[in-house]
């Protein structure tokens, strides 16, 4: 259908306006280097500040009709959710899995519940192994059609390729939207400004029938429109770089050369902490490039994706190199705080392992900065939609995926209780199972979360921790959210800080917890043994089978084990190197239980 003359006029104008370099002051074609640079540019701030003001008020009005939409769905929970799975049966009754199981959109939620077991991974594999050579119907139906394989950080398992179909991916989208609209009416003031977001490639690697293999986000940020990716300072081509050193500084690079940043998106915290030491110790460099208008030369970058950023790197930015000079020189640091002044908010998971890198973010980028969960989600579908900034609480998105919950202390049982979402309880733990539109049906995704309330009847859920992250050497069911809420308190209490950390257990008469740091972060002995003192006292606060296994001296008191500097650096390379790991998806493990990972990893790491 072709554009109406007064839409595809407004979009020309705004593209030829917000690409055009606007003449600067003092400048001549025998004079190219500005004399009044932040002057001008300032002025041109403006003047695509109104420009954008202007052209994004027609897509918000959009938006807040989806988050009405959404939120008269969670109104009546229940009667969302019945629609949903009649839409998803639907969707894919004419493939040959639906059909061997009998799946029909007629299905009431018990027939559905009795015709269909409780699934995992291993249940879809041939159906899968038949979608990785181009044969749809294996899974999907007729109208549902396969974009991708999103390749799954591989956590509890070894990697999973995950079918992500154009209706998931504008489900997807449409998430991200409402929680977009949220987040820019609570925030008006990042209407005006850019976004840096980190994303990973969604085309790694093809199958035989050549179908991409990578990670969503970066499919969604390339099916962006031109109009649309203004607002975004890193370019689509620098989700092509492998190497996480080399992509990290290319992000610096044209990160630190825009004042104009307001938010920072990108799933961990620990991505952001990595950010900032990486600009401070490649501080030199990273100027020298903005001023010169090159990226160096040291890093591991294709020609072919030099080639795709060589018009946005070129341009040199003299005045803005020294800005960046003047920080350093008042600081004798370059902090991300200091050098974004417009930054208003930081969007990154808040919730499971991830609480523990919050205190980090706020010594990098203060107390004051406002950070907003942007909601649980997994290669598997988008779970809940936080609305509010401060907590990583997200209502559950009712009208994408059809849910069902165990509870926590059934999970694994033979006839466990399943509950409906408007089933659940405020205050209590389930383990969530997922139906989507990519064909996965009572999908046990793994996950624990908590009820904390609900809007309308559609309940408000908190990610605890992976149900794979539980170690329970004589009984004691440690979970990865105990730890991280035990390290967090006793860092807190006993004033010190440390980066990152990892309990894991080891063999002894009793079995002992050793609690992972570096050495550069707990160098003094005495100070680690209060540490370990602290972390032992509240993980028996925190977990009563813990508490008495430790009476009982069947547990040691946590030890304190120090690793060579740099060892989680090479730890995290190691994880992002195996099959569907990337900068966006890696979780740094606070609790990694298998007896035999101190020996297998860490040994040979001790300080």
């Amino acid at each position: 259908m072709p554009v109406p003359f007064g839409a595809g006029f407004l979009f020309g104008w705004l593209f030829f306006v917000l690409r055009l370099d606007i003449p600067r002051a003092g400048t001549t074609a025998m004079n190219p280097i500005p004399i009044e640079q932040s002057l001008v540019s300032r002025r041109r701030l403006r003047l695509k500040d109104r420009i954008r003001a202007f052209a994004g008020s027609l897509f918000r009005s959009k938006l807040r009709r989806q988050s009405k939409h959404f939120m008269q769905a969670a109104a009546d929970c229940q009667s969302a959710q019945r629609r949903v799975l009649r839409r998803l049966l639907e969707l894919n009754e004419q493939s040959r899995f639906s059909q061997e199981h009998g799946l029909i959109a007629t299905l009431s939620a018990a027939e559905f519940r009795s015709r269909f077991p409780i699934s995992d991974f291993e249940l879809y594999r041939p159906a899968i192994e038949r979608l990785k050579v181009g044969d749809s119907q294996a899974l999907l139906g007729p109208q549902n059609k396969l974009l991708m394989f999103a390749l799954s950080s591989g956590t509890t398992a070894d990697s999973k390729f995950i079918p992500i179909t154009q209706k998931f991916l504008d489900d997807y989208r449409r998430g991200w939207q409402i929680w977009g609209i949220h987040t820019y009416d609570d925030r008006p003031g990042l209407n005006h400004k850019n976004i840096l977001q980190i994303a990973s490639d969604y085309n790694r690697y093809q199958t035989e029938a050549n179908i991409p293999c990578g990670n969503i986000s970066g499919l969604a940020v390339a099916s962006q429109r031109p109009i649309v990716r203004f607002m975004y300072t890193i370019p689509f081509a620098v989700s092509k770089i492998s190497n996480p050193l080399a992509k990290y500084y290319t992000i610096l690079r044209l990160g630190l050369a825009d004042d104009n940043i307001g938010m920072v998106t990108t799933a961990n915290p620990s991505t952001l902490i990595q950010l900032a030491a990486l600009a401070d110790a490649e501080k030199e460099s990273l100027i020298r490039d903005i001023a010169d208008g090159t990226l160096s030369t040291r890093f591991e970058i294709s020609k072919a994706v030099r080639t795709r950023l060589s018009r946005v790197i070129s341009r040199r930015r003299r005045q803005r190199a020294k800005d960046l000079e003047s920080f350093v020189s008042q600081a004798g640091t370059l902090r991300l705080s200091d050098v974004w002044p417009r930054l208003e908010q930081l969007a990154i998971w808040m919730g499971g392992s991830c609480a523990a890198f919050l205190s980090g973010i706020r010594r990098e980028f203060g107390d004051s900065i406002c950070i907003r969960d942007h909601g649980l989600s997994a290669s598997e579908g988008r779970m809940t939609i936080p609305l509010s900034a401060g907590s990583a609480d997200g209502v559950l998105d009712v009208t994408t995926h059809y849910f069902e919950f165990i509870p926590e202390s059934e999970h694994g049982s033979t006839n466990p209780t399943v509950l409906e979402a408007h089933e659940l309880e405020a205050d209590k733990n389930y383990f969530i199972l997922l139906t989507t539109s990519s064909g996965l049906y009572r999908y046990d995704i793994r996950d624990v979360v908590r009820c904390t309330g609900f809007v309308g009847t559609t309940p408000v859920l908190r990610f605890l921790h992976k149900g794979a992250y539980i170690s329970n050497l004589t009984g004691e069911k440690l979970s990865e959210s105990q730890v991280v809420e035990a390290v967090r308190g006793a860092l807190e209490s006993e004033r010190q800080r440390v980066e990152y950390f990892t309990l894991t257990p080891t063999w002894g008469e009793p079995p002992v917890y050793q609690l992972l740091v570096e050495g550069r972060d707990l160098s003094a002995t005495e100070a680690g043994e209060r540490l370990a003192q602290a972390v032992d006292t509240r993980l028996q606060d925190l977990n009563c089978e813990y508490h008495e296994k430790r009476a009982t001296g069947r547990l040691a008191a946590v030890q304190i084990a120090r690793l060579r500097d740099g060892s989680w650096r090479k730890f995290a390379e190691q994880r992002q190197s195996r099959l569907g790991g990337s900068i966006e998806q890696y979780k740094h493990p606070c609790l990694l239980p298998a007896l035999e990972t101190f020996d297998r990893i860490f040994a040979e790491w001790l300080a």
